[in-house]
Order: structure tokens, then sequence, then C-alpha cells
């Protein structure tokens, strides 16, 4: 009798799905606050042209943007924490419809850098709110990461789809509608958010709360916040225009020093009183997520990425728009090569981190743009466009491959209950980055000169990179002190 052994095919787990509905609702609002980044670049020789905005007004209307969306960030985290997110989502899209239309509609320069302001105001509600419900909408591990990962690459798209959008939109129909374009995508935003991500995510991030919204806020810290920002910034736009000796430029640059320390002390004392009532007002940045040397580290290298990368990005617009004398579409396609990058870089990105942690994938793609920085140096007016294509890709995907890491590294971090706030901090970072690099490279560019303001700018950028690519690689992997 022969006897055969029978053996048993392992059954292999059904593979999760992941719901599309929520993360394409999400994922919307976070694609305009991108798009609007980079889209107003290769306007701004037509607004110029139709408002007779200056050097210093138009700086603003590029910078303005990303400097009241840092300003405002903790408190949309906060409030997010507090009120529930979901709520402050459909706020900052209504909100940043409105002011988009109020941008298109400007008949002066004053209206727009307004309008602008309002915009970035509206993209504080709904990004760190917009992060909490992606959290809350995917609970298991594995498609949480993948999430990340379409919201990052949806954003990335949105980035490198800006200046050949604002280029097309420009050409073909006017700069206004670079501003009229995102009325409908937040109205799609806002009916996908009623319709899908509903009682689930939006109880799970509000139940959450629940024991913070009771307590009161932090409007002294807030205030201190934006002042400060606002007036470090805005010394720095004013310096090409009136001089770095400058009476104005000095007191602005003492205000913002003077507020940001203030907003310190505020933070510290209110956290020291928090212990002793716990009914009391609460931090707006509670200085326990600076100690978490993981969130510290990211932070720093959210701030030093945006810095460089998108203070770049507004001169490379300039130069080719004024050295080489593109127009918006031309100018649109010359930049493709580095802000397109984002449609691959992102989903390797997310591999990458799941690989290898996302600590050594920023610390890898850091190196990698600072490299393509050092590529402008030898670049002038002149210079065959095929030679330029190495710093651009280079910087174009150094950028969405940290930012996708760094992502993934604020998302495992974070403490539950405050996921908005720490959101928030890193999205803070790195929009004061960004509002600092297009203010410090543009006074470069009008100080130096084109040619050597492109060269002195992309010193700055790589050694931006570099220090980020520094901070992550001896970042902590465990929670401890920064």
């Amino acid at each position: 009798m022969t006897f055969v052994r029978m053996t048993r095919t392992p059954v292999r787990p059904p593979v999760a799905r992941l719901a599309l509905p929520p993360l394409v609702a999400l994922s919307l609002g976070h694609f305009l606050v991108m798009l609007d980044v980079t889209v107003v670049n290769v306007a701004v020789p037509d607004v110029r042209a139709s408002l007779g905005v200056g050097a210093a007004g138009l700086q603003w209307v590029v910078d303005g943007y990303s400097t009241v969306f840092a300003g405002l960030l903790l408190l949309g985290g906060g409030l997010g924490d507090r009120f529930g997110h979901r709520r402050l989502y459909l706020a900052g899209l209504g909100l940043f419809a409105a002011a988009s239309a109020l941008c298109a509609a400007a008949g002066s320069g004053a209206v727009l850098v307004g309008a602008r302001f309002a915009q970035g105001a509206g993209a504080a509600l709904l990004v760190p709110a917009s992060f909490a419900l992606l959290r809350a909408a995917y609970p298991d591990g594995a498609l949480r990461a993948r999430a990340v990962g379409v919201w990052g690459l949806v954003s990335a798209v949105a980035f490198g789809a800006g200046p050949a959008v604002g280029g097309l939109l420009v050409a073909g129909l006017g700069w206004r509608w670079v501003f009229w374009v995102n009325l409908p995508v937040a109205a799609l935003a806002a009916l996908l958010t009623y319709r899908y991500v509903g009682p689930a995510a939006a109880a799970t991030t509000e139940g959450r709360s629940a024991g913070r919204s009771a307590r009161r806020g932090d409007p002294a810290g807030q205030l201190l916040g934006v002042l400060g920002l606002v007036a470090l910034v805005g010394g720095v736009n004013e310096a090409a225009a009136r001089g770095w000796g400058s009476p104005w430029v000095a007191a602005a640059f003492v205000v913002g020093v003077a507020a940001l320390a203030g907003f310190a002390r505020v933070e510290l004392r209110l956290e020291r009183r928090s212990r002793r009532d716990p009914d009391g007002r609460v931090p707006l940045l509670p200085p326990a997520l600076l100690r978490d040397g993981r969130l510290a580290a990211v932070d720093a290298v959210g701030l030093l990425l945006s810095l460089g990368y998108y203070g770049m990005l507004y001169v490379l617009t300039l130069h080719f728009q004024q050295e080489r004398h593109y127009g918006s579409w031309a100018t649109g396609l010359a930049l493709l090569p580095s802000v397109g990058m984002g449609l691959l870089a992102a989903p390797l990105s997310s591999r990458l981190a799941a690989r290898r942690g996302p600590y050594p994938t920023m610390a890898g793609a850091l190196l990698l743009g600072s490299a393509g920085f050092l590529g402008w140096l030898a670049v002038g007016p002149h210079t065959p466009y095929p030679v330029l294509l190495f710093a651009l890709a280079a910087t174009g995907l150094a950028t969405p491959l940290t930012v996708v890491a760094a992502t993934v590294a604020v998302l495992e971090a974070a403490p539950a209950g405050v996921a908005g706030t720490a959101s928030a901090v890193f999205n803070v970072a790195r929009q004061a980055g960004s509002s600092l690099g297009v203010a410090l490279f543009g006074t470069l560019t009008g100080t130096l000169g084109p040619v050597r303001g492109l060269h002195a700018a992309a010193l700055v950028a790589a050694a931006a990179f570099l220090g980020a690519a520094a901070l992550a690689g001896r970042a902590p992997r465990r929670p401890g002190r920064a």
C-alpha cells in the first residue's frame, strides 16, 4: 500500500483594499495648496504689467501666501484638534475658494496681496485637518502607508503641474485664470468630503479632541508667532528695495526676533501652567513636541528643504523669463524636468521609507539635491539648456523624495491626540522656509545681479540641503530629547 503525503497549501490572507473616495477628497485640498505654491510664479511678469506692481510687491504676491500659511498653521492644527478636523477642512476649503475668487478679480496690487494672505489662511486650516483625517480614515498601518504615498503623489503632481498649468493659463486665458481654476477643484473636494469623509473619520478625530475642546486657546502666542514671521520675511523682502542698512529693515528684524522670543516664552509658560491647571489655556505649540528628537529633526529638515528649493524655484523663474527671455508657457516647460520629478519621487519615496526607514531616505535624497544645486554654479544667461537638465532633475527628484519620507516620519512619531498640531508644526517649518527662501534669494538677485545672485542662491541652497542631510542622518529613531 502506498501512502501519499498530502500537503496543505497555505492560505494567504486577503489583501486589504485602499478605499479611494476619502483619499481623493482629502488629497484634492492638498492639491490646491501645493498648486498655488508654484502656479503663480510664471504669472509674475503679467501681474506686473497688468497691475503695475513693483519688485517688493511681486515678492509679496508669491511670498505672502506662504507667510500667512506658515503663521496660521499652528492655529489651524490646534483648532482641528479641539473642534474637529472635518469642520476645519471644509471651512478651509471655503475660505481658500473665496480668496481665490478675490485674487482673480483684484484690481490693484494691494488687493491681490491681501487676497493671497487670505488664501494662506484657508490653506492653514485645511492642510493639518487633511493630515489628521487621513490618519483616522486608515487605521491599518499598511493601508495608511499606502494612503500617505498617494497623498504625497497628489501633492507632487500639483507642485509639478504648477508652472506648466500656470504657463498654459497665462498664455491662453490670462493670469487671472491661475486663480479661477481653483474654484471647481475646491467645490469637488467639498462635495466628496461631505459624502465620503463622514462619521467614522470625523468622530475619531473629534473624540480624541474632546478633552482639549473645553480648554481656552492661546491668542498671545498666535499673535506673536504671526507678527514674528511676517516681520522677518518683510524685512528680507524689503532689503532688496531699501537696502540692508535701511532703518525700516532693521526695525522689521528687531520686531521679528523680539516677537518670536516672546512667542517661545509664552509657550513655555503656558506649558508649565497647564500641568498645574488642566482646565487652563493650552499652548499653541506644545514645547513637548519639540523635545521629541525625531519631530525636532524632521521640522528642521522641512525648514531647510523649503528654504533651498522654493527659493531657487523663484530665482529660476526670473532667470528663464528675464535673462533668457522665455514666455510664460516656455518657462513652465523649462521647469518641468525639475517639478515634474514628483511623479516618480512620491511612490519611490514611500517604498524606500518602508524598506530602509524615512531618515536614511531623507539623507540620501538631500545629498542628491545638494549636488544638483552646485550644478547651477556653472550656469550663465547663454548656457545651453541641456546643460541645465542635471541640476533641474536632481533637485526636483530630491525634494519630493524628502517630503514624503518626512511626512511618514511625522506620522510615525506624532502622538495620536495632537496629530493635527504635529502636522501643523512640520508644515509651519516648511512654509516658513519657503517664505524666507523666496525673500532671501530674491534679495540676493536684486543686490548682486541676475548671474551672481543665481550663483549665491545656489550656494546657500546647497548648504541648506547639506545641513538637512546631516540632521536626517543623525536623527534619533526613538522618542527622546532633541
